[in-house]
């Protein structure tokens, strides 16, 4: 089961989480602390999202800049590439990323090492994620299992 329709739900959904993520207290700042560009390649349906926390953010209220396909121009650190629907599995805490890297239902590019030191800074996503899919009215997407 795809669960998300088309690109534009992926954005809204998605990027209402990163929105969320980038403007968090708790989670921002430690996201920061790794000083890393991050870009997350989706398909089914198509979507790339650059996370950069290297730099000093430039959006409105965040600890780092989020940016949707095209916008960001600059070098990325890490490339990680995946359907869909396993980073919404992976937001709910529900995919343990070492095991998806070994499956290659992940494909990371770059310094994995960095990626794996940030595990602990978005362990809240995991509980933020279901709690913002049912204030949006998405009780369908959260998963239980």
């Amino acid at each position: 089961m795809a669960y998300f329709k088309d690109e534009a739900e992926l954005r809204e959904i998605l990027g209402a989480l990163y929105d969320l993520v980038k403007t968090d207290a708790q989670v921002g700042p430690k996201i920061c602390e790794g000083k890393i560009v991050i870009q997350f390649r989706y398909q089914e349906p198509q979507g790339v999202v650059t996370i950069e926390a290297a730099s000093p953010p430039t959006q409105p209220n965040a600890y780092c800049d989020v940016f949707w396909n095209d916008e960001y121009q600059g070098k990325v650190d890490v490339e990680m590439s995946m359907k869909a629907d396993i980073a919404h599995q992976f937001w709910h805490g529900k995919i343990n990323l070492m095991t998806a890297l070994t499956r290659k239902q992940i494909i990371a590019k770059g310094p994995i090492p960095k990626i794996l030191k940030l595990l602990p800074a978005v362990s809240p996503v995991y509980q933020m994620y279901p709690n913002m899919l049912r204030e949006m009215g998405r009780e369908d997407l959260v998963l239980t299992k």
